[in-house]
């Protein structure tokens, strides 16, 4: 028996876990603890690329159940012929072809020297239900700056480097608050977030 928890309950099929489990047997009760080593089944799901951490165990009637947290995509990367996730812990995670997530569409180069401070970025964004819903792809330019782009406005958001990340992010929902109650939004073609102190808007 396997159960998941957590958010993301789609990359991974629970026939796939049992699989893993059992070793392609799909009868998990009655089974004697002795004969089982939790730890290596554990360490053998725990290997799986869409899978953070998993809790094996027996039951009291003798049924091998595993509770399983599948890892937590929050963008994708693409990057020449090659795409995939970044996980919420910043590592890389493979495409699964039982889900698709929504989360920033990444292009340019990620590498070491950059990866912690994009990874902490993502992270904000999607902790953040209003840049969660709005963001939908980043562009990481060859000097380092980020650009960003909205879901349903045309303008491009210069977001310069990954440095007050924060009040980068508070400046431009300050101003996109104001900016849609006057509907100015559609008037510009660029929002400059570079300057802490203030939003730098171009036709």
């Amino acid at each position: 028996m396997v159960v998941f928890v957590g958010e993301n309950t789609l990359f991974v099929k629970p026939e796939t876990v049992n699989k893993l489990l059992i070793e392609n047997k799909r009868d998990a009760s009655s089974i004697r603890k002795d004969e089982l080593d939790l730890n290596k089944i554990e360490k053998t799901l725990n290997e799986q690329d869409m899978i953070e951490k998993s809790d094996v165990f027996v039951s009291i009637d003798g049924v091998l159940k595993a509770v399983v947290k599948q890892k937590t995509p929050i963008a994708r990367v693409y990057d020449g012929d090659r795409s995939f996730y970044i996980d919420y812990e910043g590592n890389k995670m493979p495409l699964s072809d039982n889900y698709t997530a929504r989360v920033p569409l990444v292009s340019g180069a990620i590498n070491k020297k950059n990866n912690e401070d994009l990874a902490a970025l993502f992270r904000t964004i999607y902790d953040d239900a209003f840049l969660k819903k709005n963001i939908i792809a980043i562009q990481i330019m060859p000097n380092g700056s980020l650009k960003m782009f909205n879901r349903n406005y045309n303008y491009f958001i210069d977001f310069g480097r990954t440095m007050n990340v924060d009040k980068k992010f508070n400046n431009y929902k300050a101003f996109f608050q104001k900016a849609v109650l006057d509907s100015s939004l559609y008037k510009y073609n660029k929002i400059d977030l570079r300057f802490t102190e203030q939003v730098v808007c171009t036709k």
